[in-house]
């Protein structure tokens, strides 16, 4: 049902004349973030091309938007300093929840895969080679987390590796630290941390970037299969003005004579890990992501001994009853793995 959904949204900005794009109103210039998961100087690199192909399609100056850590893109959004950006699900759904975003678009992975995977990295020589090896917890190990807004690098492994096995990462490593993918696998490369998290789309960007530093990691786990990163607009930007970036994200490498499409395949193939065109999509791919969230938040409710015991019942009632809800929703639209 999604599927047909979506192949019905993306044959509407087909049928968009470039007349009808025209009259959109558009801010004078136009911030596009981008989330922190390698440099920013390699990330501008990666992304420079596609932003001067939306410049010249949109009519206005497309200007690049970076921050620290992800809720510097979230915060930009907020406070309308952020007009589109690039998030990982997590960051979104912040976005959605407390800045006014709103999904719109979805990446597709160069090779077509629907969405990517979670991954804990350890040095090629470790002795660690399973999950069991990491969670051994005798504080002997060191532990590189994400930022707390990603999604494959915190709020997947912290569910599917740390809720799950009721583990507490700062009760079972000497150190754990915070950093971008990018940072951790170097890390784990060279020697700096035993484990770390990240995803394929960022292993598969280190082979291209940092080949010999790729070549001393190896994986001991991956999570089940994550959404691709979401598109999201602040809801608030001009519904002319939405209409016209929709229609340039969901034409980007497939309309236009052979020489521009395939212009436009390469852009996309450059940017992150690489990238095939984009498909459509809503707030809704977020369901697995909510998920995910509420019943960490239940499992850290219960184990809680801090808190009054009738407060503490109404708020799992109210957790569960929000996983209820999900469940049904996840059936209704087909999200469900």
């Amino acid at each position: 049902m999604l599927r047909k959904t979506l192949s019905a949204t993306v044959a509407v900005a087909a049928l968009m004349t470039v007349s009808d794009a025209a009259l959109a109103k558009m801010p004078e210039t136009l911030n596009f973030g981008i989330i922190s998961t390698e440099s920013s100087q390699a990330l501008k690199e990666s992304f420079e091309p596609f932003l001067k192909d939306m410049e010249k399609a949109l009519g206005v100056k497309v200007r690049p938007f970076f921050a620290p850590d992800y809720a510097g893109i979230i915060e930009g959004m907020r406070f309308d300093k952020v007009d589109v950006a690039w998030l990982g699900n997590k960051a979104a759904m912040e976005a959605v929840d407390r800045a006014g975003g709103e999904i719109f678009a979805q990446t597709v992975d160069v090779t077509g895969n629907p969405g990517y995977w979670s991954l804990l990295l350890v040095n090629k020589d470790s002795p660690i080679n399973s999950l069991a090896d990491a969670l051994k917890c005798d504080k002997s190990l060191t532990f590189g987390n994400g930022d707390p807004n990603s999604t494959s690098g915190y709020l997947v492994p912290s569910f599917y590796v740390f809720a799950q096995h009721n583990v507490d990462p700062k009760d079972c490593f000497k150190v754990v630290r915070n950093a971008s993918h990018e940072v951790n696998a170097m890390a784990v490369a060279n020697r700096q941390v035993d484990i770390a998290t990240n995803n394929t789309e960022s292993v598969d960007r280190l082979t291209q970037v940092h080949p010999a530093e790729a070549q001393k990691i190896k994986e001991i786990w991956r999570s089940p299969l994550i959404p691709s990163d979401p598109m999201v607009w602040r809801k608030n930007l001009d519904q002319d003005a939405k209409e016209k970036i929709y229609s340039f994200f969901l034409r980007f490498g497939r309309q236009g004579d052979l020489k521009q499409v395939e212009h436009e395949r390469d852009v996309l193939a450059k940017m992150s890990s690489g990238w095939a065109p984009f498909i459509a999509s809503s707030d809704l791919q977020l369901i697995p992501i909510r998920q995910m969230q509420y019943f960490r938040d239940k499992l850290k409710l219960e184990a809680s001994t801090d808190i009054d015991a009738k407060d503490k019942a109404e708020k799992i009632a109210k957790l569960e009853a929000q996983l209820k809800d999900l469940d049904q929703l996840a059936k209704a639209t087909e999200f469900r793995k």
